[in-house]
């Protein structure tokens, strides 16, 4: 069976195009929270050995093992399981659960500082080869400050935002691999590169490198997923490939980069499209529905990166802003609640309260009651939502942004955001592999 069996056609089967889509597919839920499942006996214990992990890494200072050896990257380590026989979802940053691996590509002072202050020594090879040979993205922001900058960076007015996670605020279009598979995109990424001509300036230039890497980087992602037993070369089949291959992205994303905030997106909706073809198929029912999302989440719940002490003091805890943005209306006056935006919301209750994913309500005055009155009673208790002002920001962004961080909107798979333009200029440079 072909896996847009079932979906309504439109130019999104032509074109990439995943606000379409969504548009033609989902089903928005005007229904009440009666109809959700706790948590499946095999994600519990799941869980549970999770959060013995977490209770040690607590115990540990914050940190439970770093892998000062080798800097990470899409393929940098072999496949990571919590209990393969337990897991629905697979894919860890690093070999093991919670273990943080150098991002040497971001900068070399951050990294052994971060290091040191954990007990670890990077390894010295690492180190001379960097130091003598590899600029990163650290030295690319430092050599272009200004003498008033460095002053200011020295007493401490700016950050060190800008030097380390400099990339800022970050959200890929994730859900495009599960709807086209990485040989679509492929395909039409080397199609836009052979559309730029022959022209060869600055900008043009720049652009054939950055597409260039995009190319190698989703040939990463497959091969990824491929030490993993999963073929994401084609479109997701089913409601497990498509949370599968969505997770499988955004891994590669936190694998490569460790900006400020590494969102998630708006994928509630998207992922509801499959569940729901699946359960009117009877391949599963709402509690393996539940599973699928809370496995999700877990995986979520354990993205780490390695930074300094002095990081998690500023924004007091170690986050992430994993952000998935939740609800909102769509442009034709419909709304976007699905069954799956309560789904998500549910694992507040099956696996427990967390700041990560910081999951982000796009609130309306239109949106249905009895999501209304969810989101509430869920504030009240758990204390684990944010609400941002769809009805301000629908006018500015469509019905098809997200929130990256705590605050800030953009246009999904368009728009990123940078905290300063060195970083903007460094990016492809301090990257490449």
């Amino acid at each position: 069976m072909a896996a847009s069996s079932g979906f309504e056609p439109g130019p999104w089967v032509d074109s990439i195009e995943v606000r379409d889509f969504i548009q033609k597919n989902y089903q928005a839920y005007d229904g009440d929270s009666s109809f959700l499942a706790g948590p499946s006996e095999q994600t519990s214990r799941l869980w549970k050995k999770c959060q013995v992990l977490l209770r040690a890494e607590y115990q540990n200072g914050g940190v439970l093992a770093v892998d000062a050896s080798n800097p990470i990257t899409i393929n940098s380590h072999s496949p990571g399981y919590i209990d393969l026989e337990l897991e629905i979802i697979v894919g860890l940053q690093t070999d093991q659960p919670l273990k943080r691996a150098i991002n040497v590509f971001g900068g070399l002072k951050p990294s052994i500082k971060a290091c040191h202050a954990y007990g670890y020594e990077p390894d010295e090879e690492v180190v001379d080869f960097f130091r003598r040979y590899r600029p990163t993205h650290n030295d690319g922001v430092f050599a272009v400050y200004t003498p008033e900058m460095r002053l200011a960076r020295r007493v401490g007015i700016i950050t060190g935002l800008l030097d380390s996670y400099g990339r800022g605020r970050i959200i890929g279009d994730y859900r495009r691999v599960p709807l086209y598979g990485i040989d679509r995109l492929l395909a039409a990424k080397q199609k836009d590169l052979d559309s730029m001509g022959r022209r060869m300036d600055n900008d043009s230039i720049g652009l054939r490198e950055e597409i260039f890497y995009q190319l190698r980087a989703l040939e990463a992602m497959k091969e990824m997923a491929a030490l993993y037993g999963f073929d994401i070369a084609s479109s997701a089949g089913n409601a497990r490939e498509a949370v599968q291959w969505l997770y499988f992205a955004y891994l590669a994303s936190v694998k490569e980069q460790n900006g400020a905030a590494m969102s998630l997106g708006r994928i509630a909706n998207f992922l509801d499209i499959y569940i729901e073809r699946d359960k009117a198929r009877g391949i599963i029912d709402e509690s393996q529905a539940q599973e699928l999302i809370d496995q999700l989440v877990i995986k979520l719940r354990l993205v780490r990166h390695l930074r300094a002490p002095e990081y998690n003091e500023l924004f007091a805890g170690d986050p992430n802003w994993i952000t998935e943005s939740i609800g909102g209306m769509g442009l034709d006056g419909r709304h976007l609640v699905t069954r799956t935006a309560y789904r998500m919301l549910n694992t507040l209750y099956n696996l427990g309260p967390a700041p990560e994913p910081n999951m982000t309500i796009l609130w309306s005055k239109n949106l249905p009651q009895y999501f209304k009155r969810f989101c509430s009673e869920l504030s009240i208790n758990t204390s684990a939502l944010q609400y941002e002002n769809d009805d301000v920001m629908r006018r500015y962004y469509g019905d098809d942004y997200a929130i990256a961080c705590c605050v800030s909107a953009m246009k999904i798979g368009e728009e990123t955001q940078f905290f300063l333009e060195p970083a903007a200029i460094w990016l492809n440079y301090c990257y490449m592999p």
